[in-house]
């Protein structure tokens, strides 16, 4: 299977994520580990759960934060970018799941 390779060059798991999609990564800032989502289905909320995966991206984590233009805000739905803190590099077309 094609994750195998990956799997052992980069050690990490590469099942992918079970969920629904609700959008794509489009920009990430690797200082303050933000990344920005174009929620394309959906809605996303603090507390939710979120997955990442991509070519070389494959984790879970809970949102703790989000931004819409600097805002702090509880909610984000369709159509709109938000700003959220991960634990790990994300790129540019990263698939984000609702868990």
């Amino acid at each position: 299977m094609i994750f195998d390779w990956v799997k052992k060059i980069f050690g990490q798991k590469t099942e992918p994520i079970q969920g629904e999609p609700v959008g794509v990564v489009t920009h990430y800032f690797s200082k303050p580990k933000v990344a920005v989502v174009r929620i394309k289905k959906g809605k996303i909320e603090i507390g939710d759960t979120l997955g990442f995966h991509g070519h070389t991206t494959n984790f879970k984590q809970k949102v703790e934060s989000l931004e819409i233009d600097h805002k702090a805000v509880k909610t984000a739905s369709k159509g709109k970018e938000v700003g959220l803190q991960v634990k790990a590099r994300v790129r540019p077309h990263d698939v984000v799941y609702k868990i």
